[in-house]
């Protein structure tokens, strides 16, 4: 069963896509949260890992064809394949298909954060962009911390990934937030890293968000199940408790980037920990 899901939302078409899954230690994505909880929501292979899946998201508005996420890496060898099980089951190119463009037909590119599982099929292996007719769009401070990398980020970030983009001129950065249209936002979500951003579009009363790693997985939904991999925790969790009673008020469809087995859905029911996920 294809993952590609249309939803119609205002003036604009939505389709989940998919990139296949890979596997990362399930204690580091739920970082102080004891495994006997989280074992339950995503149980782990014999290698404590757990699986994950790739979730970019396709919005055609106002003639343009907007890709949120490139996906994972292509370009980094057989023990990175090998480290995190990588599975192409479904890649981004066939979910394209299946809705009827290629790559020449994407029109802007989203990076939300430039990590490799998030920005991995901005290039393709012969370093090339790949989505060449397409303007890039990311945050200064995201591009600022993938260009200037330090010991507790640099595993995240591989620089074939970005730097061809670079040399051809093709992103366009912003401080803040971001208008791409009236009805497509960029927000910034920081705690993962300081330069990442969650996508916000809003049309006739409907309201989506593409939660990018804020909320990598409903199982993360509880204020406190928040990643190891976060560089700033509590600025996730002050992130999260600024957010989610927002996005609960005006029944926004989230998006998380890496569930499993949702592609979107909505808060249902506010908890002394958060909120429940809710989907169809």
């Amino acid at each position: 069963m294809s993952w590609v899901q249309h939803k119609k939302m205002g003036i604009a078409d939505i389709y989940t896509l998919t990139d296949g899954m890979f596997r990362l230690d399930g204690g580091a994505m739920f970082g102080t949260v004891p495994r006997v909880l989280w074992e339950k929501k995503c149980p782990p292979d014999e290698k404590n890992r757990i699986t994950l899946r790739i979730n970019p998201l396709l919005i055609q508005l106002r003639g343009k064809n907007i890709l949120i996420e490139t996906g994972m890496d292509d370009k980094s060898g057989e023990k990175f394949e090998t480290m995190f099980a990588v599975d192409r089951d479904e890649t981004i190119f066939s979910c394209l298909r299946e809705i009827g463009l290629e790559p020449d037909d994407i029109d802007l590119v989203i990076n939300t954060h430039l990590h490799f599982d998030h920005a991995g099929r901005n290039t393709t292996p012969l370093l090339e962009p790949t989505f060449k007719n397409a303007r890039y769009i990311v945050s200064h401070q995201e591009l600022h911390e993938a260009t200037h990398t330090h010991e507790r980020n640099r595993a995240s970030y591989n620089a074939h990934n970005f730097e061809p983009i670079l040399e051809a001129n093709l992103f366009d950065t912003f401080d803040g937030s971001a208008e791409i249209y009236p009805e497509l936002h960029l927000v910034p979500v920081p705690g993962h890293n300081l330069g990442q951003n969650a996508v916000r579009f809003s049309s006739n009363g409907q309201t989506l968000i593409y939660t990018a790693d804020l909320l990598p997985t409903t199982a993360h939904i509880a204020y406190p199940y928040i990643m190891g991999y976060d560089l700033y925790p509590v600025t996730t969790l002050e992130t999260r408790k600024r957010l989610f009673p927002e996005w609960y008020a005006e029944a926004a469809v989230l998006c998380p980037p890496h569930d499993l087995n949702i592609p979107w859905g909505w808060l249902e029911t506010n908890t002394k920990n958060g909120f429940d996920f809710e989907y169809q």
